[in-house]
């Protein structure tokens, strides 16, 4: 039988950038060991049982489904959380808007809405961060909001509560500290919905129009009728519309608007303070 080592250095994933660490990490899904046991125990070897679920992994990496969805589980913040192919994967970009609504909330209690939550990666992060925060989850897929509650389930957050929504539309009367959300932000005709990992997830949770903002320009627009005086909006988008949110929020009427860079140096979020009287609704 093949070793843990034999194994690792005969798996090919030609099309992958991070080739070996799927294959540490798909092998120590199989084994149900941390990776840490592969580089210590080297020599063991697999039942053959394991080794053809390691190639049927590998075969499915192959074809680019990805390493999230095959493990059916991501990593965020500090968190790990269940993923499905329902939802997107939570990404560290995102952890970009996790620390700036930690910056922009206040010291006490808050209630805080997490918009297309998804896996429930924001609301989550934010709720461990920030327990005297109440956190409300809202996405318009039934499948995503049961996925983000067995989440909350696992993590035993207390704080937080997922609701089925497109956007507000399920939350009249209510009235948040901080909105924070990632909406879909790709345009139709995007080229790169044909590459990489984002083949395998949801279009509706990336496509938003022919020029990827629909989603953004409601969420801008309603907004205001949902948050506190002085509440912030967060929203992350694209790493090329930094300019056009801007401008959207401020004809909005929100105030201090501006974007925070990710660490590739693209802005990636934008943010802005309401400081008006609320819309109707």
């Amino acid at each position: 039988m093949p070793t843990i080592d034999t194994l690792l250095a005969s798996a090919t994933l030609p099309d992958s950038p991070s080739a070996r660490l799927d294959a540490e990490l798909l092998l120590a899904h199989v084994l149900g060991k941390p990776r840490s046991y592969l580089r210590t125990w080297p020599e063991r070897e697999p039942s053959a049982e394991q080794c053809a679920a390691f190639a049927a992994l590998l075969a499915r990496r192959r074809t680019g489904e990805p390493v999230a969805y095959l493990l059916g589980r991501q990593g965020f913040w500090s968190l790990e959380l269940e993923v499905a192919p329902h939802t997107l994967i939570p990404r560290p970009d995102t952890e970009l808007l996790v620390e700036a609504a930690l910056s922009l909330g206040p010291p006490g209690p808050a209630l805080v809405l997490d918009l297309g939550t998804g896996s429930g990666a924001i609301a989550l992060a934010l709720a461990c961060e920030r327990p005297h925060w109440q956190l409300v989850g809202v996405d318009r897929v039934a499948e995503a909001v049961q996925l983000a509650e067995r989440n909350r389930m696992r993590l035993q957050l207390g704080n937080v509560r997922f609701l089925e929504s497109h956007w507000f539309a399920a939350l009249a009367g209510e009235h948040f500290a901080l909105i924070v959300g990632n909406p879909p932000y790709i345009a139709a005709d995007d080229r790169h919905l044909g590459e990489g990992d984002v083949r395998f997830e949801p279009a509706s949770a990336l496509v938003a129009g022919h020029d990827g903002l629909d989603d953004i320009r409601q969420i801008v627009r309603e907004a205001p009728a949902y948050l506190e005086p002085g509440g912030w909006l967060l929203l992350e988008h694209g790493y090329d519309q930094a300019e056009v949110v801007r401008a959207l929020f401020t004809a909005q009427g929100f105030a201090a608007v501006t974007s925070r860079r990710d660490l590739g140096g693209h802005e990636r979020i934008t943010l802005g303070q309401w400081t008006g009287a609320r819309d109707a609704q």
